[in-house]
């Protein structure tokens, strides 16, 4: 890693392994992170062996017509992102948003980026939306606007990680409604993490609804 990418004033603890750096990450565990291969599905971001589309999205594709991510979501991934959630690290957003932003084209086949929004009541107990932060740092990158009013989650649907695919399916029926400003529009939703896809094919089933001509799938971490 670059000294300096992500650094800050003052010397802190790697995020992984908490020896002293500069950085977020310590050069050995930038240099461990878990990226994900260059090469996989380009409408749900799976590994493959040619680049080419894998058997589920062959069979059964999701309502997004593409999807990029950066890390391979397990423990150190996990790890990461946790902190970066309940501990309030703006500088590991920033760094785990850069690491997505690497993977972006030059200029992206999109108008406008849209953070998968939280619940009213989550937001003000959180006090800050991570896909929101997420989509600032890529906003900068690409010179793209975000926009926050597009899509909104009218219902909290509460931890999913614990639910079954079934039980999460039932759990995101009606807790999204989009804008019909949205018509027209090739729109990117940006999200922290995508484990089984069905947020992102729910909120992606919406925004097509409301009239969106293309969605994308942008996450830092990706369940294998």
């Amino acid at each position: 890693m670059r000294s300096g990418t992500w650094s800050s004033a003052l010397p802190g603890a790697c995020t992984l392994c908490r020896r002293l750096c500069h950085d977020v990450f310590c050069a050995d565990c930038a240099a461990d992170l878990p990226h994900l291969p260059p090469q996989g599905c380009p409408r749900c971001a799976l590994p493959t062996l040619d680049g080419g589309l894998c058997g589920g999205c062959i069979a059964d594709p999701p309502a997004f017509d593409a999807a990029l991510a950066a890390l391979r979501y397990g423990m150190a991934a996990a790890r990461l992102i946790t902190a970066a959630k309940y501990a309030g690290r703006w500088p590991l957003w920033h760094a785990l948003a850069t690491l997505l932003a690497q993977r972006l084209p030059a200029a992206p086949d999109v108008d406008v980026i849209v953070p998968v929004p939280l619940h009213a009541g989550r937001l003000r107990e959180r006090g800050y939306n991570q896909a929101g932060e997420i989509a600032n740092v890529l906003a900068r990158r690409t010179r793209l606007p975000v926009r926050h009013d597009l899509i909104g989650r009218v219902r909290d649907t509460g931890h999913q990680s614990d639910l079954s695919l079934a039980e999460r399916r039932r759990n995101l029926r009606g807790a999204f409604a989009a804008d019909t400003a949205v018509a027209g529009l090739r729109i990117a939703i940006v999200d922290d993490v995508m484990t089984s896809g069905l947020t992102a094919d729910t909120v992606a089933r919406i925004l097509k609804r409301a009239g969106a001509r293309r969605v994308e799938a942008w996450v830092v971490a990706r369940t294998l």
